[in-house]
């Protein structure tokens, strides 16, 4: 007999593939309609009720305050300040930069009555926000004492979205946009790759666990009214490209516009060298189609909400309290751990909730194991399931979030390198497009070859040196540029 209880003590070694039930369209089969499933069965958003606006839901909202949170602290350690800026900007401060105003004319949405009146001029509601900003720069900005002025704000937009799709493009998103302003263009282009290099990309690939690809945009893809546009690429999951993120160098166009000058130290007058840079909730769409699986989210650990979810299977036999004792265990030693004790709802809808939702690791509390002394330890970047002695789950929860973090980046890594291809001519970039990114010479795709791209519902993503490191000027004849079709 007490040969049969000391088995029954010790908990198999092996881990084992989860049996799943299909909840989502699967993402081989409909990348577009697994998509939306996501989005709506893991609860993240909702459409609003004019076209092309969404309602946030707790959850995705509870993933944008991590971003926020991980982008600020990065953003503050570059020097700037955070401050807010008015929703509602006057017409005519966009028509004061001809190329701005162009850029944005199809995407504006306009106010013309406002207490029941017509107004007298027209506004417009903040598409982004260089032009109210730079109103304000001109006022203060006096001497090379005042600068680098370092200014972010966190804030909504509105741009006219004629095809809207969750998260990727709405009509009215979340980001966060910085404007600055320096005494010289190389300060201002060493700020926007500081930008690019130190909060963009650091933030996708340590908190995200998503590899970019940093490069610049041809003239073709820059921002209007820049004289250079830094970016951060993606691969999704179905091999298109998402722009993550960009920092553009506005060079003095918007100085000009606005008369922002200062006094040198010999008392000379200048214009101002200015970038502005942003980031949006377009990065929980693209968190979707890169880590996503047939089962739903995977989150990564660094950006988690929850990091683990304590899963009480009955609360027969103390099975509660010791599932609420291991919760707090757990959120003691800096996880990020809740507590699922419904056990009112059945326990295989609630693992199909939290495999939805993307929970990196599970543990499941059951009676039974409980008296044997283990628990069950659930991986859901690998979909496996283990045993796991009830005195060895915190190291063993801080390891699997460890390997769940690396995991997630080797896999989109390797996932966007086996779907890359070099390729020696235009016609060959179309085709590869179909299935990743090509890389080809830029020398040989040229503005011809680049509009040639475009015509076929491809384009160039980035420039970048033959290493992969930011070219120069924006278009170098050495450069290699990255083509793909793109949301």
């Amino acid at each position: 007999m007490k040969e049969e209880e000391e088995k029954a003590r010790k908990a198999p070694v092996a881990s084992r593939p989860m049996a799943r039930a299909p909840v989502l369209t699967p993402r081989g089969e409909d990348f577009p309609r697994w998509y939306q499933d996501v989005v709506a069965k893991a609860e993240l958003a909702d459409n609003g009720p004019v076209r092309g606006t969404m309602v946030i839901r707790p959850y995705a909202y509870a993933i944008w305050e991590r971003m926020q949170a991980e982008l600020d602290r990065r953003i503050k350690a570059t020097g700037a300040e955070n401050a807010y800026f008015p929703l509602f900007i006057p017409e005519s401060y966009l028509r004061r930069e001809a190329e701005h105003v162009e850029g944005f004319s199809p995407e504006l949405a306009v106010v013309t009555h406002g207490g029941g009146k017509e107004l007298e001029e027209p506004v417009v509601v903040r598409p982004t926000s260089e032009t109210v900003i730079n109103s304000y720069f001109s006022k203060w900005v006096q001497s090379h004492r005042d600068l680098p002025l370092l200014v972010n704000q966190w804030a909504n937009v509105v741009r006219w979205e004629l095809r809207p799709r969750l998260f990727l493009r709405t009509t009215e998103f979340l980001w966060q946009e910085g404007h600055t302003a320096h005494a010289t263009q190389a300060d201002a282009a060493a700020y926007a790759e500081r930008i690019l290099a130190e909060v963009y990309e650091d933030f996708m690939v340590e908190v995200l666990a998503v590899p970019v690809l940093t490069g610049r945009k041809t003239a073709r893809e820059r921002f209007a009214g820049a004289i250079n546009t830094l970016t951060c690429e993606a691969m999704m999951g179905d091999g298109k490209a998402l722009q993550m993120g960009t920092s553009h160098e506005l060079g003095q166009n918007f100085a000009r516009a606005f008369d922002i000058t200062f006094s040198d130290e010999t008392g000379s007058q200048d214009h101002v060298w200015q970038t502005s840079w942003g980031v949006s909730t377009r990065m929980v769409g693209g968190l979707i189609m890169c880590h996503g699986d047939d089962a739903g989210l995977r989150l990564p650990p660094a950006l988690a909400p929850t990091q683990v979810v304590v899963v009480l299977v009955r609360a027969d036999e103390g099975a509660g309290d010791a599932a609420a004792a291991l919760c707090h265990q757990l959120v003691a030693s800096g996880v990020r751990a809740s507590l699922d004790d419904r056990v009112g709802t059945s326990f295989g809808r609630r693992s199909v909730e939290w495999e939805l939702k993307g929970v990196p690791v599970r543990v499941e509390v059951g009676p039974r194991e409980l008296a044997a002394g283990w628990v069950t330890l659930v991986e859901r970047h690998v979909a496996t399931k283990r045993p796991v002695a009830l005195a060895d789950v915190g190291g063993e929860v801080a390891t699997a979030l460890a390997d769940a973090q690396r995991h997630l980046l080797a896999e989109a890594t390797r996932h966007r390198e086996e779907r890359t291809v070099e390729v020696g001519s235009v016609d060959e970039a179309v085709e590869a497009a179909a299935g990743g990114f090509a890389r080809i010479p830029w020398a040989v795709v040229g503005t011809t070859g680049e509009g040639a791209l475009v015509d076929q519902g491809v384009s160039v993503r980035c420039l970048q040196r033959a290493d992969g490191g930011l070219p120069g000027a924006s278009e170098e004849p050495e450069s290699v540029a990255v083509v793909g079709r793109s949301y």
